[in-house]
Order: C-alpha cells, then structure tokens, then sequence
C-alpha cells in the first residue's frame, strides 16, 4: 500500500501532537486558545453518529469531543453531535461523512468492512488487542499512520480514535451454548470480523445497530445479541429478553470508536481547529474507557440481582473461534493489499505487546485475582 501524506506540512505531525502535548495543562492551553483565537473563523458542523441518545456513555464520546472543541475555540468552532438516525442511519456514518453530506462522525469503523475488511482494525479484530494495547498500537505503533492512510485513499476522510469500551462480554442467549453444535444454526447480532467467525462457526449472523436489537431478541427474529457490556445492555433492556449472558468478548478486547472527518473538509480547517480536533478526540478516548470502568461493574450487579445468568464460553468455542479467526486473517491478506500491510504491522505489534503483557501485568493480575471473590454464576 501507497504511504501518502493526509494533509499537508501544517497538519502534519497530527499523531504525536494528539499524544505529547495534552495529558497535563489542559486549562493552560484551553485558556490559550480562547484569548488568542479572536481571529479564527467562526464554523458550525453537525455530526453523525451511531448512537442513540439513551446510550450515555457511548454517545457521550461524541458529546466530550464535540464539548471540548467548543471549549478549546472559544466557541467560534461548535459541533453538534446527532443521534443515531437524525443525519443518517447508524450503519451509514461513514458514507455520509466521505461523500460530504456531513462534515463528520462517531461511529465504529468495523461497520464497514463490506468496503474494505482492513477497516475492522480501527475498532477491533477477534483475540485482539485489549483497549490499553490498542491505544499503544495507535499512538506508539503505526496503527493510526496506516490507517489514516487506508481512510485517505480509500474514504476520503481522516480518523481520529474519540472512544474505547474496554473488554466487551460475550452476548446475550436465549439459551445455553456449551458446544460448536449449539451454535449452529442460531440466530445472532453481531458486527465486524467477529461476525464472520460466528458465521464459519455456523451462526446465521445479522448486524443491527444498538437501537433494534431490543425488539429483534423479543420477537425472536434473533436468538442472540452482543451490545457492548452490562452498562449499556442493561440500558437496552437486553437481560429482559434474554437469560444468559456470556463472556467474554473476544471478538472485542478493546474496541475503538472514531471521529471521522471529511477529509476536503478537515483541510480547510484552520491548523489551530486540526489541533483542537486531535487533541479532543484523544481525551474522548481516554474518559470513555473510564466511564465504561467505572459503571460495568455496579450494573453487573444488578443484572446478576435481576436474575441474568452468567456463562463463560467453552474452551471448545474459544480454540474452534480462535482458529477460525486467523484463516479469516489469512484468507484476507491472500487478496487485500490493504488488510496484509495492517495485518503484518498489527501481528507483531501484537506478539510484543502480548509477550510483555503476560509477563508483567498478566503475572501480577494472576496472581491478584485469585485471591478475590468472584461474582455469582446465576447457577
């Protein structure tokens, strides 16, 4: 694949500025940039997302962004972020964004892998990256340079990571699956990657968004759904049509949302605007993972309390899902210039950081959590 610059020399750098400068002194620089952007053109974009209002933590990495930029400018520069449906429908984000519809969006990027599989890596691939590893690959590795770059030849739009849900449960069922066989032929809302090794497995797979999966698990038009975790699940109501809940979720081990801006659109911004936008994506993604930290756990409580039955996956699931997953890598790779160049750089980023991980935090999270109580299996 072609490396390509996705602006020009002013707006080049977008990755270590998003990183370097705006852990520390944000009120410095906010009240920066409010005395000295008297100048600065006034602008006013709507924002599609994917979401629906009553999901608070998952629209609200939309709100943040869109919060801080408004912050940062002095009000000059306002986005206003638009539930699920309003600008368009929540599977269509990125089609409204690149045609210039709409200047930008928040949505997940593995909605879209029916344009170009290699997309799924800017949310999240099967036995993937936890959120804290796919940060790291985004920042520190070339993750976000070799996706930026996939967006820009292929979408016209550049990307900015603006969300993380952390390690995601496994979905809701209708009933027990302990073997291979029990999944065959079931009915299942789930997205991306994680879809298709459903599908090998031989799930009958649909992709709804977040606001239909109520209804389609009540009348039975599915028999399974995976949403994101107890937080928003309960939220959807999906543990009052469904018994048992499964983890974990290794189709999702660190999902990441996105800011996806029209690319015409983002060059026309003045530089100062492209920092702001950088910089308020990157505390998006940082206050979403630890709202969704904070809130799964309490609401894993009451679920269990409102009679929800907890599963882990079989073994036999796992292994049969791993080793699906990694054809469907292969396979892939074999015809897409696209998803090999990411997939090479992703693995072995991966084999690194997992080796590390075991090592350090694995060791020591082994050794802690065994000591702790473990909640009720419902059983």
């Amino acid at each position: 694949m072609k490396r390509r610059n996705l602006v020009k020399a002013t707006s080049q750098g977008a990755i270590a500025a998003t990183v370097a400068g705006i852990a520390i002194g944000c009120s410095k620089s906010q009240n920066q940039a409010t005395s000295n952007n008297t100048e600065l053109p006034k602008i006013t974009w709507q924002m599609a997302t994917s979401w629906p209002l009553s999901l608070d933590t998952i629209f609200g990495g939309a709100t943040v962004f869109a919060e801080r930029v408004a912050q940062m400018s002095g009000g000059r520069f306002k986005i206003s972020p638009k539930p699920a449906g309003d600008l368009a429908p929540p599977l269509e984000v990125l089609n409204v964004v690149k045609q210039g519809a709409v200047p930008c969006g928040h949505t997940a990027a593995y909605y879209y892998i029916g344009q170009n599989p290699a997309a799924a890596f800017g949310t999240a691939v099967p036995f993937g990256l936890t959120a804290q590893q796919q940060n790291t690959w985004l920042y520190e590795g070339e993750g976000l340079k070799l996706l930026q770059e996939l967006y820009a030849s292929q979408f016209g739009v550049i990307q900015f990571p603006a969300g993380s849900t952390g390690t995601q449960m496994g979905g809701w069922f209708r009933k027990e699956v302990s073997t291979i066989n029990d999944l065959k032929g079931l009915k299942m809302r789930i997205p991306g990657l994680g879809g298709q090794v459903m599908s090998k497995l031989g799930v009958l797979v649909q992709n709804l968004p977040g606001g239909e999966i109520f209804q389609a698990l009540q009348t039975g038009a599915i028999d399974a759904a995976e949403w994101v975790g107890p937080y928003d699940d309960e939220k959807l109501g999906l543990n009052k049509v469904a018994q048992y809940y499964y983890y974990p979720g290794w189709w999702e081990p660190g999902p990441t949302l996105e800011v996806q801006i029209n690319l015409n659109a983002w060059k026309k911004l003045p530089v100062e605007y492209q920092q702001m936008i950088q910089t308020a994506a990157f505390e998006a993604n940082q206050i979403m993972l630890a709202r969704y930290e904070a809130r799964n756990y309490e609401a894993l409580q009451r679920l269990l309390q409102s009679g929800t039955q907890l599963r882990p996956y079989s073994d036999e699931i796992l292994n049969a899902a791993k080793t699906s997953a990694f054809e469907l890598y292969d396979e892939f790779a074999a015809k897409n210039a696209d998803f090999k160049a990411i997939f090479e750089n992703w693995q072995k980023f991966r084999d690194g950081v997992f080796t590390w991980s075991n090592l350090n935090q694995g060791s020591f999270e082994r050794f802690v959590y065994k000591t702790l109580d473990t909640p009720s299996q419902g059983s």
